[in-house]
């Protein structure tokens, strides 16, 4: 494969499939490589797929692509060993049109939009490997698979290989990410009937739900679970740190089945049958943890540019946008006929004022807060439930001596001092 391509985009998850349709609708020849048997059978995500960004793509993409629901309810819960604070927000609106965002199942929903690249041109070729970059002068000039004859060149690499990009380590691009820089996540489908998630999360026919879960979850550590339904499935999963596995010894599977077996989760997916199993490495160390984007020659775009807000649950919105951004700087370096660092540069000037840097550098100090500091988890989510059920419980005691009794609860257990240092910390971490 002697061919030489404009473009050669390695991956083809939200953000490879973004740059390689791009591309290839503006007249550019591109090649898309997947190393597995098809786009999707080796990506994997909670299953939240955002509306807008997409959109900007394929207009009205939801006409046609394979969608389970529109959510339309997101929830919250700060969850003890035996109850749950909760909070959240549902509007019918977001199950209208333009909508806010879908629950999906990735390896239906990477097919149908890798198919929709091919339709714009752009080659795909499953189940090839990339083992490295080709470099002239310090150029990336192309890439190198595992097929016969496998060299391949191109004017731009694009590396969509996900957060442990080994083609971007060989680079020099990013080091080998601390423990801490890294969530794993354990996650299952469970079949249920339509029916019954309907009734067991207060929904209607096409309408979904979201459930975000903090505290007893993680057992205390830094991490979230989540629950989201299908159209006749659940998707279940919980994430820590690595470094939160590693110091509490803790086994992702183990983790997830203590989380199915939880009193307020099991009555949500009692009587399902589990599909698969998958388990995925999430970037979190947002922005201190963003690598050499731009090069000779090259580009690194969502996950392996550690491109995902941990805090909100964003992350291939972000993938298709840097996918996007990416495409339009490949399109912009064409026209001069220059594909060196500072032409495709315009790409980290493109990311640096997007909604993708400005919101990883807002939370820029969450995750190292929240890591060192595990009373957040450990202490304040069960202090949490027991003034809840202190508050809401009628036993002939006046609310206001409760309200007084609460207050003295939380600052007998860690101290005035203490809470209102965690107070502040936790604010000056997110603000």
């Amino acid at each position: 494969m002697s061919e030489k391509f404009d473009v050669i985009v390695v991956g083809a998850g939200p953000a490879g499939t973004s740059c390689a349709y791009t591309c290839a609708k503006n007249g550019l020849k591109v090649l898309q490589i997947e190393r597995g048997e098809y786009p999707g059978s080796k990506n994997v995500m909670g299953g939240v797929l955002y509306r807008k960004q997409m959109e900007e793509i394929i207009p009205k993409f939801w006409k046609e692509a394979p969608l389970e629901r529109p959510v339309i309810e997101q929830r919250f819960w700060m969850m003890d060993k035996e109850s749950a604070v909760s909070f959240g927000y549902k509007g019918l609106e977001w199950g209208k049109e333009p909508y806010n965002n879908f629950t999906v199942l990735r390896a239906r929903f990477d097919q149908w939009f890798a198919k929709k690249g091919v339709e714009q041109g752009v080659l795909l070729i499953n189940e090839t490997v990339v083992l490295e970059c080709l470099t002239e002068n310090g150029k990336v000039v192309g890439v190198r698979t595992d097929r016969p004859d496998g060299d391949i060149y191109a004017d731009v690499v694009v590396l969509a290989d996900g957060v442990n990009s080994l083609l971007a380590k060989q680079l020099g691009y990013h080091k080998e990410f601390r423990p801490d820089e890294v969530a794993l996540t354990v996650m299952e489908v469970i079949n249920l009937s339509k029916d019954k998630i309907n009734d067991r999360f207060n929904l209607e026919d096409n309408q979904g739900c979201t459930i975000e879960i903090f505290g007893d979850s993680t057992k205390g550590n830094l991490g979230t679970a989540f629950i989201y339904t299908n159209k006749d499935s659940i998707n279940i999963g919980v994430g820590t740190t690595l470094s939160s596995m590693i110091k509490a010894k803790l086994k992702p599977y183990d983790l997830l089945d203590y989380l199915k077996t939880h009193p307020m989760v099991r009555p949500l997916i009692e009587g399902g049958e589990s599909a698969e199993y998958l388990a995925h490495l999430i970037p979190e160390g947002g922005y201190h943890s963003v690598p050499k984007v731009a090069g000779n020659g090259v580009l690194l775009v969502g996950d392996a540019a550690q491109l995902v807000n941990a805090i909100h649950r964003e992350g291939s919105n972000m993938a298709m946008a840097s996918g996007t951004m990416a495409a339009e700087t490949i399109i912009a370096a064409r026209e001069r006929g220059d594909f060196s660092e500072t032409s495709l540069n315009q790409y980290r000037e493109k990311l640096y004022q997007s909604f993708i840097i400005k919101d990883l550098e807002k939370y820029k100090d969450a995750t190292h807060t929240f890591e060192n500091y595990p009373q957040y988890f450990k202490e304040y989510v069960p202090m949490l439930n027991r003034a809840a059920n202190k508050f809401f419980t009628v036993d002939g005691i006046p609310k206001k001596d409760k309200q007084k009794e609460i207050m003295k609860s939380f600052t007998s257990e860690r101290g005035t001092i203490r809470v209102l240092q965690d107070m502040y910390r936790a604010w000056k971490a997110v603000k």
